[in-house]
């Protein structure tokens, strides 16, 4: 999935989600960070073991905290997978269909985590001003 980083994050959901919670909010965007890398590597060992009923509540879970974050396209995939899981378990099926988007899950997770947790990072809260912290070119000589 080739998304830009102004497309993984709905960066007003963010503001959002980022001004509700305050004081909090670093706190909860690392247990986003902890409770992704769970649910990501319970969804591929579902998927390694063939276990679609295994991929439900992980995908379910990851769903709903990226959609706190403003991550749209991560909490799309996440539903994808999970209604797809959900789908293979009542029609007794293996999930093996739902590969290539249990492969893509894990670069989008990462992705998506850095633009947030960059976002977050205090330091760019200065950005809008003189570009301070980003590499800037002057005519240096």
């Amino acid at each position: 999935m080739g998304f830009e980083g102004s497309t993984l994050v709905d960066w007003p959901a963010y503001a959002k989600a980022r001004a509700e919670l305050g004081a909090q909010f670093a706190r909860i965007l690392g247990y986003f960070e902890e409770d992704g890398v769970k649910s990501v590597a319970k969804i591929e060992d579902a998927m390694r073991a063939q276990n679609a009923a295994a991929m439900v509540i992980p995908a379910h879970t990851l769903k709903g905290e990226s959609r706190q974050f403003g991550a749209e396209p991560l909490a799309a995939l996440a539903e994808k997978i999970e209604m797809f899981a959900r789908d293979c378990v009542e029609r007794r099926e293996t999930p093996d269909a739902g590969l290539t988007d249990v492969v893509a899950l894990r670069p989008l997770f990462q992705q998506t985590l850095m633009l947030l947790q960059r976002e977050a990072n205090p330091l760019a809260e200065r950005r809008g001003g003189g570009g301070f912290g980003r590499r800037q070119t002057f005519g240096r000589g």
